[in-house]
């Protein structure tokens, strides 16, 4: 009986997603908060002693105290308690992102309880509009990280880096907010909190790989500079509303992988190159491995209207492919042909370049076409 409650409970509309990644159809619930959690999100209470009583609503057991708890209970009562005063620009992590952004979200709502508006000193360090610290950076042309000071002021929308930690002397390298983009790689990183940085330089994007060992360290980095992007979006976009601001403070990318490129004649020898599908921005990078730190080209993705489509194709007269699975993306000015390894990451990327397509641009997305053709 306890359990057929519980099976109703979760149905709820308020309760029928994890109350902390808002993956679909939790199947587990804290008897500490009375919330209602995702497998994988369960597993981060049961490693905080503080909350950590997890069960499942299916197979364990309920006594009819704990039952009454939930249903007095339930993800909107916590949500009004530990999700008061979350910053507008502070990143809310889904099913699919990493897990210590997630990790870090449920220790920073119930352990450390960060948005229950109560919290005034000291001041936490992603609201100060200054945040200073070492992060591992991995070396322009070597393969190993090495210990970097890291400046972020939100009064001068820089990000700086040092290759000295003696504070005496210069930055290496004083980084614009303005075009700044950061977003978690664990997997290309090989550390379970890297972090790629990627801005523009000179026309060109540039990207910077960091991690630090702590998981609350690199999350407190990773919302510290989104508090500055929020705040120079706000500078340049005065009657910008947050809804409108907030998707475009950070931006995880919309498709990555490996595929093989040829050149405009499409008879030159294909080259394997690292893709990465930028949908705000609507541009298709390439570069030579995953962790190169500048790219070698962009491809601007436009609409139907203006000239732009994707299609599955097997390009005749190619040489040097060793991929068969191929597709073409049309521009005004060129058709880029591209080669899969496999039908199912063909298939995606097509899906992926139609999606951008098919959304309608911006005024914005006018000039940064303008400026990709011109380098052509």
């Amino acid at each position: 009986m306890a359990n057929k409650i519980l099976l109703e409970l979760v149905k709820l509309p308020d309760n029928n997603h994890c109350a902390d990644c808002g993956a679909p159809d939790p199947e587990w619930a804290s008897c500490k908060l009375g919330v209602f959690v995702c497998l994988d999100c369960s597993g981060v209470h049961r490693n905080i002693h503080t909350i950590a009583r997890v069960k499942s609503i299916r197979l364990d057991n309920w006594d009819d105290k704990l039952v009454e708890f939930m249903s007095s209970n339930g993800n909107a009562k916590a949500r009004a308690v530990y999700e008061k005063a979350v910053p507008a620009f502070y990143y809310r992590p889904l099913q699919k992102d990493c897990a210590v952004l997630k990790e870090q979200w449920i220790k920073a709502k119930y352990e450390r309880r960060e948005f229950t508006g109560q919290t005034k000193y000291p001041p936490l360090s992603y609201t100060t509009g200054f945040y200073e610290g070492n992060l591992w950076k991995k070396g322009k042309d070597k393969a190993e990280f090495q210990r970097r000071k890291f400046v972020l002021s939100e009064k001068e929308f820089t990000l700086s880096y040092y290759n000295k930690e003696d504070p005496s002397k210069a930055p290496k390298a004083v980084i614009s907010i303005k075009t700044l983009n950061v977003t978690f790689q664990p997997d290309r990183i090989g550390h379970a909190h890297g972090l790629q940085i990627s801005y523009q330089e000179d026309s060109h994007t540039r990207n910077l790989y960091v991690f630090h060992e702590s998981g609350e360290e690199i999350v407190i980095w990773f919302n510290a500079i989104r508090a500055a992007r929020f705040a120079y979006l706000k500078t340049a976009y005065p009657t910008g509303s947050d809804v409108e601001l907030i998707p475009r403070i950070t931006r995880n990318y919309l498709k990555e992988g490996y595929m093989e490129k040829t050149g405009p004649m499409q008879t030159e020898p294909f080259k394997k190159r690292w893709f990465i599908l930028d949908s705000q921005d609507r541009k298709l990078f390439y570069f030579k491995t995953q962790m190169d730190p500048e790219e070698l080209g962009v491809v601007f993705i436009g609409t139907q209207s203006n000239g732009y489509s994707v299609t599955e194709c097997i390009p005749k007269g190619t040489r040097g492919n060793r991929w068969k699975c191929g597709l073409m993306v049309h521009t005004p000015d060129r058709v880029f042909v591209f080669m899969c390894e496999r039908e199912t990451e063909q298939h995606e990327w097509v899906e992926a370049l139609r999606q951008v397509i098919s959304k309608p641009m911006q005024p914005q997305d006018y000039t940064t076409e303008a400026n990709i053709r011109g380098r052509r």
